[in-house]
């Protein structure tokens, strides 16, 4: 089996067997990969504590037919154990890693842009810069914008024109006017409309500014749910 080294985030695992676990993982040059690690349940694994959720390692993989294998795993950044240690922040996490779970389905193919933008959230929650789940939607939003479905939030969709936006449909893809809103769209308003930009932006200096409008976090999951076909059972935890 060739063996190649690699970086990853750990998404989720799975048990297989008596002492093995499946552990799916993000990776900067390889995409997501699926690969078993065995022995990782045992109680002096080799492995530690390395291969939990939210942990950012480097890796020895051999690559299998189906699955790859962990031959080594380093850590180098223990997101799992700052994180942990915040419900807030654990939520927003899972969140987070279902998310991008969810949203690429292709495994070994690289998303270096992915990659950075998750990383990022993680070390952001780790490090309490800012509110967890003002990390986690603006995340949500942003990984589905660079999967390649943006919001248009400064104009109708149908007609263009930039006032009198009060609603938005995550069917048509954004903003709507009174004039022109379809039957699905959901009213909304400029404080919305306001905080949903400075999340896709990652205007930070906006979005500390207050604690997010309940219509904001509402939109943000109908997008995600729309264009993922399926909902986000995290984010049920930050009800």
């Amino acid at each position: 089996m060739a063996l190649y080294s690699d970086e990853g985030i750990v998404l989720r695992t799975a048990k297989l067997g008596e002492a093995d676990r499946i552990i799916t993982l993000f990776t900067r040059g390889h995409g997501k990969v699926r690969a078993v690690a065995k022995g990782v349940r045992r109680t002096k694994s080799r492995f530690g504590a390395r291969l939990e959720p939210f942990m950012r390692v480097s890796l020895l993989l051999a690559e299998g037919r189906s699955l790859d294998n962990v031959s080594q795993a380093e850590s180098i950044a223990a997101y799992a154990g700052a994180i942990s240690g915040d419900y807030e922040a654990y939520r927003a996490a899972n969140v987070i890693c279902e998310t991008l779970n969810d949203l690429v389905t292709t495994e070994h193919e690289p998303q270096p842009a992915q990659y950075q933008l998750v990383v990022g959230a993680l070390h952001a929650l780790a490090a309490r810069a800012h509110h967890a789940q003002t990390i986690c939607e603006s995340y949500v939003l942003r990984a589905l914008a660079l999967a390649g479905w943006t919001p248009r939030l400064h104009a109708c969709v149908v007609c263009g024109r930039t006032d009198g936006l009060t609603f938005f449909s995550s069917a048509a893809g954004g903003t709507m006017c009174m004039a022109d809103h379809t039957p699905e769209a959901k009213p909304t308003n400029a404080a919305v409309l306001r905080q949903l930009r400075a999340l896709l932006d990652g205007d930070w200096c906006t979005l500390d500014a207050q604690p997010l409008e309940p219509g904001t976090e509402r939109l943000v999951e109908d997008w995600a749910q729309y264009y993922l076909e399926r909902p986000i059972r995290s984010l049920r935890l930050l009800d």
